[in-house]
């Protein structure tokens, strides 16, 4: 096996509370990034994908452990890495030759050999003639051709992309996507290695020799797998999709631990929850997906769903985890299956629904438990938003804390288990649609 470009040796990232302890986002992580492939890193939403990729580049620094640039300390080196990101980041004033030019000005390149690379490098992701253009007379496609041709032209070891198609239609991203592998596999890109964080599972498979699957709280690696697939692939194809059907299964499933097909799985110990985590789904997704699950017999295969529905995993994903959560359906092989509480709540009317939604959420959801006894036990049934907060914050970074509140506060407040004054910042315990719910189980971090 060749020598690794980058190699991440045990590498965590946590930030310190003021009471000294820590909240862990990325779990002590081994990764190396070898000359001659595509590494694909997927993930759930806010597992710390791009956390990663910084620590990997050094625009940011592990809390621990190390990062190597062939062999040696990252951090003594100057990395021959550049970075493709999601947004275009183009600078608005320049030409298009110009932003090519720029990260070449930077390094002292002299004015007539980065004139003549940016130039080759322009005509070689197809921006031929726009050389003169500005970046508000592009299309989207075309501003990311120039983010990859800027990326390009310090002929960088190891290119990182992070999520460079996610803000493209479906189109263009297919199309740019094609561009890219046809120029890697030319070798027409004076690249080594390309390293690309995505949270689609078709392009990381239809991409990548290796995909590596994160978990999230806190991120860790739950599969790292090759794709031996002849390029170009062709995503019909019997192993191709049972490849990501198995990626599904392990984004959807984050206790257990699955074989890639054809390979045998390593015995592996649960993650233990520190904390219930909410998935970010709303309850109009919620209703609308069993609604469709019912319509189609009660269950379907989550890759089929997702190409109903025409969402990337990341969108589909969190609404399934929402509905198993709350007993309203349940996986199986990476099928989604209706359950008998989700067939009652598909099929009934506006009122019916937020009952069957609320004595759901008080037997499964530990925050909406604790925030209906609060309420109840308090003689004035009101509480500051800043004591669950609090709560929250001994567990997740202070983005999930928001994002986890938010969705708490939605579920909440259709369920009519609680109200918000805005003015006071303070949740209030709500008249409920029916009548008192039936007593509830204590649910287990």
């Amino acid at each position: 096996m060749p020598e690794p470009i980058i190699r991440a040796q045990a590498v965590e990232k946590f930030y310190t509370q003021p009471d000294g302890s820590h909240i862990e986002v990325i779990a002590p992580v081994d990764l190396d990034i070898e000359p001659g492939k595509i590494i694909a890193l997927l993930g759930p939403s806010g597992c710390g994908k791009s956390t990663l990729l910084r620590i990997l580049t050094g625009l940011s620094e592990p809390s621990s452990g190390h990062v190597l640039w062939h062999n040696k300390p990252l951090a003594d080196q100057n990395p021959g890495v550049a970075i493709v990101f999601q947004s275009f980041a183009l600078f608005p004033w320049l030409t298009v030759l110009d932003n090519v030019e720029a990260p070449l000005e930077a390094r002292g390149v002299p004015a007539v050999e980065r004139h003549k690379r940016a130039l080759r490098i322009l005509d070689t992701v197809g921006l031929d003639g726009f050389e003169s253009a500005y970046p508000k007379e592009l299309s989207g496609g075309m501003k990311q051709r120039v983010g990859f041709a800027r990326a390009l032209v310090v002929e960088p070891e190891v290119l990182f992309m992070d999520e460079p198609f996610s803000a493209l239609d479906v189109l263009t991203a297919e199309n740019l996507r094609n561009e890219l592998l046809e120029l890697w596999l030319s070798k027409k890109m004076p690249t080594s290695a390309i390293f690309i964080v995505t949270h689609n599972i078709e392009e990381a498979i239809l991409l990548a020799d290796r995909v590596i699957v994160m978990g999230r709280n806190p991120a860790r690696i739950r599969a790292d797998f090759p794709v031996e697939l002849p390029q170009p692939r062709d995503r019909k194809s019997a192993r191709f999709v049972e490849l990501v059907d198995y990626v599904y299964k392990i984004m959807t499933q984050p206790d257990l631990a699955l074989a890639v097909p054809g390979a045998r799985a390593a015995a592996q110990k649960p993650a233990r929850q520190k904390y219930q985590m909410l998935p970010h789904a709303r309850v109009g997704g919620i209703a609308g997906l069993l609604e469709l699950l019912q319509d189609r017999g009660g269950r379907e295969d989550l890759y089929r769903l997702a190409e109903v529905l025409i969402m990337d995993a990341e969108d589909l994903l969190p609404i399934v985890e929402a509905c198993v959560l709350l007993g309203f359906a349940t996986l199986k092989e990476g099928d989604a299956e209706i359950t008998p509480d989700g067939a009652r709540l598909a099929e009934a009317d506006i009122l019916t629904r937020k009952i069957l939604f609320r004595h759901a959420a008080l037997n499964h959801v530990m925050i909406l438990q604790q925030i209906d006894s609060i309420l109840h036990a308090k003689t004035d049934h009101s509480i500051s938003e800043e004591f669950f907060y609090d709560i929250l914050d001994e567990h997740f970074s202070q983005d999930e804390v928001e994002r986890q509140f938010e969705t708490a506060m939605n579920w909440g407040r259709y369920a009519e288990i609680f109200d918000f004054d805005r003015e006071s910042h303070r949740l209030v315990l709500a008249e409920p649609v029916s009548e008192p719910h039936p007593p509830t189980a204590p649910v287990q971090p």
